[in-house]
């Protein structure tokens, strides 16, 4: 268990995280030090939702490290590392329930993080950051970029940031997208998928194929089903009201409706609960961050204590 409020990794949580973490080996420079420590500061910010600046000094060390050290772990995909390495231990344990459920949560961005002229817009490559080609922020392994705007665009909510999740049948997060509030989320879906990977224990490729993809109406689509179909994965998701009118229009030419597994179904809200386990953390559930890279490195490291207490 953990000793004070300042804390959220146990001994045995801390154990499994470490070995993952980048080492002081060959590295030029100054050491890393004090990881749990920073690693406590950082999960500590994330959770209350303080300026950087207001994180405790007398638990966690000088503010300044513990946001380098965010920064470089968001851009070097150190969190993506250790949430594979975890994942690996848990497929090789059996812990992996590979009926993947997937959706996306709006989250308002504060004003601290859209302090740009037009940060719903792709404005470009500043001296910060390079630009992401298709505007949203995936899994460092795979080259995630910055977007030119910062994963936040305009929908109902004002300025906002949207988190896509895949999890698995437990409700524990395997891939995280972050985009602009606007985007649709049935087109984010075949990134999301692709942004699952789990390391095999010892030789082979990571497992990167769900058995099955639970997901609500706004992923149905003839585009969707057959992308599915293509991959050998189950689909799970009901269709639209318009989808079902059109084929019934057409007779027989409509073919028959897809076939949906109501029982399977049932299972679709632990992605919700999973997001309402992220968004206990308040500056998950409010984004700060003007740095989309380093927003959804703060989901990633909520993924990694959740599997680390498995």
């Amino acid at each position: 268990m953990t000793s004070s409020r300042f804390e959220v990794l146990s001994d045995e949580q801390w154990a499994r995280i470490e070995p993952l973490l980048p080492s002081n080996a060959g590295r030029r420079g100054h050491p890393f030090g004090d990881d749990r420590r920073v690693v406590e500061g950082i999960a500590y910010r994330y959770r209350t939702g303080v300026a950087w600046r207001d994180v405790p000094r007398e638990h966690f060390g000088p503010w300044q490290t513990i946001w380098k050290r965010h920064r470089r772990y968001a851009a070097d995909g150190t969190w993506d590392r250790v949430l594979a390495g975890l994942l690996a231990q848990a497929d090789a344990a059996g812990k992996i329930d590979w009926t993947v459920s997937v959706d996306a949560t709006i989250n308002r961005a504060h004003q601290h993080a859209t302090n740009t002229t037009h940060p719903e817009q792709d404005t470009g490559a500043t001296s910060n950051h390079t630009p992401a080609v298709d505007g949203f922020v995936h899994s460092a392994l795979g080259g995630a970029r910055e977007p030119a705007g910062h994963g936040i665009g305009r929908s109902r909510g004002g300025l906002t940031t949207k988190i896509h999740a895949a999890v698995d049948g437990n409700g524990r997060p395997l891939a995280v997208v972050v985009t602009g509030g606007q985007r649709n989320d049935g087109a984010v879906l075949a990134a999301v998928l692709a942004d699952i990977r789990v390391p095999r224990a010892g030789a082979g490729r990571p497992r990167t194929r769900p058995v099955a993809v639970i997901a609500d109406r706004a992923y149905s689509s003839g585009v969707t089903r057959r992308m599915l179909a293509r991959r050998g994965i189950k689909a799970v998701i009901p269709q639209k009201r318009d989808e079902i009118a059109a084929r019934k229009r057409r007779g027989r030419l409509g073919g028959r409706a897809p076939h949906l597994d109501a029982e399977v179904y049932k299972n679709r809200n632990v992605v919700e609960r999973a997001f309402a386990l992220a968004k206990q953390w308040r500056a998950i559930a409010t984004r700060y961050d003007k740095l989309a890279i380093t927003y959804r490195a703060a989901v990633v490291l909520a993924a990694c204590i959740t599997w680390s207490r498995i």
